[in-house]
């Protein structure tokens, strides 16, 4: 069958992704979308789209009833899943293809099988795949540890313990199964060996109806944030051939023993000693798919569309060429427990050059809301070596103008250059070792920058029609006397720090340093770009404005900062008592500590309250020992930043709590 109108069942990045695919095959685009997502990006650029009418994921692009729905009414002949989502959903597989439409994905039969997690494994174990051995929770002793739980359905790291004490394990068992619960409607939960220092590697197949089974390389996923990727790269550096070929050969004897076809992931752990363990087998497209394109020269997508269509693969592999590194652009704060961000998104320019690809789901003067994953866009790197991918991908990631929420591309950069990486010393305690150096103050110069604002701003003020008009409440500090000092004060986000600038305008209307340094001269000052010399050396700094939050972003080379005129709003936490406990972004409650209850003893930095939010879980934790007086907080409850939760009033050192003085 010839596919001619394709509906994908997602959403962002990857239906974006796939509709080009579509474009350069002459195929029609259908889009669902949810009431959050009406002006999305994928939703512009589809020929057609359906509304799900909802925000929350499981009302709109986890109905797999609506969406089979959709693909009907708009009169598409095929669907493909994308990946995330429904994905994976053997029953939605099923309903696609009892509807009468092509399913772009692989047998249900396939789906089924690697569900589960703990099945997929005994599967493997009579295929010959190298496994870790299980371990039974409840007879596990110390020379078991550390243990991995994880939940026997569905990924992403949802679900997934490190237990290293095991009076600890008891405790962990029944977080991961509740958190598993809640992503997967499954709690079932399983505990494995934990590897220390071992490096997430993959192998991406393909394969076709006729008994064909390509393995395209290896990818290497080690750098990860909570169980999730943020930097991967193929092949995977470091690996001698007989392991590349054991991993090749593992991987397709995984795929002919569920009878597969289509694109698919099988995913290993490679111990530092160089011992390969089979985790489990991802029956779709990966996040990470555009680095094997890149070095294997294929579109992944149109194959997996050429095999719906009961095309063969050819029976020659395709050669590899170059090496390839993507970095996943989240908005995410990684120095403030990974927090997701949300607002508009001013600005997301990232350079075009020979060798570099973006993958996005999002323009600039979009929202980035709180029902879905903060990632933005994905940055892709290709060269003939990896030496110059890296650099390539880390350049292009520095000389991005990225203006709105605050970003992971900082660490990302600070990633891609540190020695460990470099040298391809890489294992999925990366970010555990290295996270407080990679997201320490940097060595620019916010001082200057803030100087460039100040000047500019100063311009844009006397200036009509030729900049941005600053609002009054950021910009109503000018005063046209040429002899007497203007001064601006900034706070830099997102660490707070405060800077005051002293300038002045003379005859020449130049704004200039109140006190002029004999380093600094101002070349040229334009509301959106301020040139300076600084030492003999000149240098310039781009700006932009978002008036909504009173904020300017400086872009200067190697380094980005963005600016709060002061006065700013007031801060939620200076309007509250002491000890309480405030929502650090907008979520849902997902769930409370046990026996948690106005008049509680806790503890400092105990986990009390569970917040869910762009499908990451955060614990909002005790801030010190005493009495839980106020708890606001319930299953279930939306709440918006800085909503108060809890109140915990602190006990005086060395008082006992209430409950002991009974």
């Amino acid at each position: 069958m010839t596919i001619t109108t394709l509906l994908v069942a997602n959403r962002g990045e990857i239906a974006c992704r796939i509709f080009r695919t579509c474009r350069d095959l002459g195929i029609t685009t259908v889009a669902v979308y949810s009431d959050a997502d009406a002006d999305a990006l994928h939703v512009r650029e589809a020929d057609l789209a359906v509304r799900l009418p909802g925000a929350a994921p499981a009302d709109t692009y986890l109905r797999g009833d609506l969406v089979v729905a959709a693909a009907l009414v708009a009169g598409a002949d095929a669907v493909h899943p994308g990946y995330g989502f429904l994905s994976e959903n053997a029953a939605f597989a099923a309903a696609v293809q009892d509807a009468g439409l092509v399913w772009v994905g692989p047998p249900v039969k396939a789906i089924e099988l690697m569900a589960s997690k703990t099945r997929a494994k005994e599967l493997m174990a009579g295929a010959g795949v190298p496994l870790l051995a299980p371990v039974d929770p409840a007879t596990a002793g110390p020379d078991d540890l550390p243990l991995l739980l994880k939940a026997a359905s569905g990924g992403g790291g949802r679900g997934m313990r490190i237990v290293r004490e095991l009076d600890a394990l008891g405790g962990e068992l029944l977080a991961a199964a509740a958190e598993a619960a809640s992503a997967f409607g499954d709690g079932e939960v399983f505990a494995e060996p934990y590897v220390e220092r071992g490096r997430h590697v993959e192998v991406q197949v393909m394969a076709d109806a006729y008994d064909t089974v390509w393995a395209l390389g290896t990818r290497d996923c080690s750098l990860q944030r909570r169980h999730q990727k943020v930097i991967e790269e193929a092949p995977a550096p470091g690996l001698d051939d007989a392991l590349r070929t054991r991993l090749h050969d593992a991987a397709v004897a995984a795929a002919r023993a569920v009878g597969y076809r289509g694109a698919g992931t099988v995913e290993f752990l490679v111990s530092a000693e160089g011992r390969p363990y089979f985790l489990e087998m991802n029956t779709r497209l990966q996040v990470e798919h555009p680095v094997t394109e890149a070095v294997f020269g294929v579109d992944l997508v149109a194959l997996q569309l050429r095999v719906a269509e009961g095309e063969p693969l050819d029976v020659v592999v395709p050669a590899a060429s170059g090496h390839a590194v993507e970095a996943r652009l989240y908005a995410e704060d990684p120095a403030r427990d990974w927090q997701p961000q949300t607002g508009a998104l001013l600005t997301l320019e990232v350079p075009d050059a020979p060798g570099l690809r973006l993958d996005t789901g999002y323009t600039g003067g979009d929202t980035i809301g709180v029902h879905y994953d903060p990632m933005l866009a994905k940055v892709i790197a290709h060269a003939p070596t990896r030496t110059a991918a890296i650099r390539l991908l880390a350049g292009a990631l520095e000389r991005a103008r990225i203006h709105g929420p605050v970003t992971n591309r900082a660490l990302l950069v600070r990633s891609l250059r540190h020695p460990d990486f470099v040298a391809g010393r890489l294992d999925t305690g990366f970010y555990d070792r290295h996270l407080p150096a990679l997201t320490a103050p940097g060595d620019g110069d916010p001082a200057t920058a803030a100087l460039a604002a100040a000047l500019a701003e100063a311009v844009a003020a006397t200036t009509h029609g030729t900049g941005p008009a600053p609002t009054p409440s950021c910009f109503g500090a000018w005063r046209n006397v040429p002899s007497q000092p203007q001064v601006k004060r900034y706070r830099s986000e997102p660490d707070g720090t405060e800077h005051e600038i002293a300038y002045r305008t003379p005859r020449t209307g130049v704004p200039e340093p109140y006190e002029a340094d004999s380093g600094t001269r101002v070349v040229s000052v334009t509301p959106t770009r301020v040139t300076l010399e600084l030492d003999g050396v000149t240098r310039h700094f781009d700006l932009a404005y978002d008036r909504d939050r009173d904020r300017v972003h400086v872009d200067t080379a190697g380094a980005s900062y963005a600016f709060t005129a002061l006065p700013r709003f007031t801060d939620p936490t200076t309007r509250t008592d002491p000890g309480s406990l405030l929502a650090p972004m907008p979520g849902t409650v997902v769930r409370l500590a046990e026996g948690l209850a106005p008049g509680a003893v806790v503890e400092a930095g105990q986990p009390l309250i569970w917040l869910e939010a762009m499908k990451m879980e955060h614990r909002i934790l005790a801030p010190a020992s005493g009495t839980l007086t106020a708890l606001h907080a319930a299953p279930g409850h939306q709440v918006e930043v800085g909503a108060l939760l809890a109140v915990v009033q602190e006990r005086a050192d060395g008082a006992p709590a209430p409950e002991e003085t009974a």
